[in-house]
């Protein structure tokens, strides 16, 4: 089973919908289950719920193959705890789907490090399913140094400018 979620904040019917169309298609091989939020747009190709509660959010997100998501911190940081293949397609200000467009920085970052695989539009969603079927996710190594001159270098920048 796939498991989509796109989180509880905001709808993001443009990705629920493109997944609908290709489940229609018959992209997915296997079973795709949704969360999908306040999303106006109603799946035909699957079966989607408004929101889960913890547990079997947790339940389902740990028993999927893989997620297809948007590429928000919550959701890449949760498929990375459980080394879970994410496709994450970012949601965007202006479709009204965020404030503003941060997801598009942390899907790029994720990506470039290993973790995740990055669908920029729905146009990019069928060929990034197929790369997301034989895609492992490199896993996240704790870097305490470098955060740490992350910190000090921003405190010295901050101490110039008093």
């Amino acid at each position: 089973m796939m498991f989509l979620t796109v989180g509880t904040q905001f709808p993001f019917d443009r990705l629920v919908r493109a997944i609908d169309v290709l489940a229609g298609k018959g992209v997915f091989c296997e079973e795709l289950y949704a969360q999908i939020g306040d999303s106006t747009y109603k799946p035909r190709h699957f079966e989607a719920v408004a929101s889960l509660d913890k547990h079997d959010f947790d339940h389902h997100f740990k028993d999927a193959s893989a997620i297809i998501g948007h590429a928000g911190m919550g959701t890449i940081t949760m498929a990375l705890d459980n080394n879970k293949p994410l496709l994450a397609m970012p949601r965007l200000k202006r479709y009204g789907e965020v404030v503003n467009d941060h997801q598009v920085a942390l899907a790029k970052k994720f990506e470039a490090l290993g973790h995740i695989v990055v669908a920029r539009d729905e146009s990019e969603l069928e060929a990034k399913m197929e790369q997301l079927r034989s895609f492992s996710p490199r896993p996240r190594e704790a870097e305490p140094e470098a955060v740490a001159g992350r910190i000090r270098l921003f405190l010295e920048q901050i101490s110039e400018v008093r």
